[in-house]
């Protein structure tokens, strides 16, 4: 990808405006309850600020579509801006108007403004080139560092390119960039894709993709139930999209041809409803009994999914491989991200439910890069062109 980053510009005596996402989650009271997505932006702003130049901060929170909900101000995030910086955040109760105009064109060299939810107004969401050209007046400079809504072409995040002079990407969206590039442009070989989740319907374009990328795909999760009905194997109760068994053996034929090795579950965890604490057995895949379901990976299947695994130069790992949330169907993610997280291949996991099994498991940090994307993620896996990314690279040319 042909972006420019923020480290190839001159900062100093420029207001820049920087696209963060700080749509971190509160509790009842209105105090941030995790705030990894403001870390992630540090790097960036501080680039700025250390350089002489100033910072115009802006996000969403929530989905207040398009009005003002007071439960949804950033106020909290001035707080916490605050104390990462060890300096005071100055806050603009609006993102755009006469005031935030004014307090934009008071800033000194050194000062972070941060603006209101940009979700406060439909012509964020809508794209609305005039909430872009009034986002963007008075900037220098526009950093993009919300990798998680790239994939949106909202105003803050496409149009706002079209106003301001100097346009690039912030570090976390390089860190995003440079790991997705790694490893599916030019991955260490053999590439293996660890696709899970529950429906093949939300995953197709993504291994659509894949088949014409990966040495191996290994499939687990609710989906993976799909592929063995096409395999004409017996699944009781289990999930199934009974219009997608013909694409799924579609899939299989592609893998086949492309010399791509497909793994599917050779065992699972069944029971009967989906609950803690009800009785479960490890059964063949072969041999799922009627009104049982499967609901996880077996340890047969976990041992082969690990070996190659093992073998692997580079991971993607995408989707869980059980319902996870429930302790008795567990116990095969978390393998697998055991597994991934011993490798000495270069490993990367996205996706909204494959980094909460990851935390869960206490192995994110032996990962080799965890996206901060869900949707984003997941679209670049399916071979899209981003339109945050897009609207920087016509940019840079």
């Amino acid at each position: 990808m042909t972006v420019r980053y923020i480290d190839e510009i001159d900062v100093k005596g420029k207001k820049v405006f920087i696209r963060a996402d700080f749509n971190v989650p509160l509790d009842e009271t209105g105090n941030i309850t995790n705030d990894n997505r403001i870390r992630a932006t540090i790097p960036t702003l501080k680039y700025v600020l250390d350089r002489g130049g100033s910072v115009i901060a802006a996000s969403h929170l929530g989905r207040p579509k398009g009005r003002v909900v007071a439960g949804m101000s950033l106020a909290p995030v001035v707080r916490r801006l605050s104390e990462l910086l060890g300096m005071e955040v100055l806050f603009a109760d609006d993102c755009i108007g006469e005031d935030t105009a004014s307090k934009k064109a008071a800033l000194r060299p050194g000062e972070l403004l941060l603006l209101e939810n940009l979700r406060f107004y439909a012509g964020e969401t809508e794209n609305n080139e005039k909430f872009a050209e009034e986002l963007g007046s008075g900037a220098d400079v526009f950093i993009s560092d919300a990798f998680a809504v790239s994939h949106r072409a909202h105003a803050s995040v496409e149009a706002i390119t079209r106003f301001v002079p100097v346009c690039a990407a912030g570090f976390l969206m390089k860190k995003e960039i440079t790991a997705f590039e790694n490893a599916m442009t030019n991955p260490r070989r053999p590439l293996v894709a660890v696709v899970g989740g529950a429906k093949v319907s939300g995953k197709l374009e993504v291994l659509e993709n894949l088949l014409q990328k990966v040495d191996a795909l290994l499939i687990g999760g609710g989906m993976a139930f799909t592929f063995l009905k096409a395999r004409g194997k017996e699944i009781g109760r289990s999930m199934v999209e009974q219009d997608l068994v013909e694409t799924a053996k579609t899939v299989m034929s592609g893998a086949s041809e492309k010399s791509v090795r497909l793994l599917l579950p050779v065992d699972c965890v069944i029971a009967r409803e989906i609950k803690s604490g009800v009785p479960t057995r490890t059964v063949s895949s072969d041999d799922i009994p009627p009104d049982w379901m499967g609901l996880d990976i077996g340890p047969q299947t976990v041992e082969s999914f690990s070996k190659t695994i093992r073998e692997a130069g580079t991971i993607v790992w995408n989707g869980p491989m059980g319902v996870f949330e429930i302790h008795e169907f567990s116990q095969g993610t978390f393998a697998i991200a055991e597994s991934i997280a011993e490798s000495s291949a270069m490993s990367i996991v996205g996706g909204g439910d494959s980094v909460a099994a990851l935390k869960k498991s206490g192995r994110q940090d032996s990962v080799s890069f965890v996206s901060t994307a869900g949707g984003a993620f997941m679209e670049m896996m399916e071979g899209k062109k981003l339109p945050g990314i897009a609207a920087l690279e016509k940019q840079t040319k």
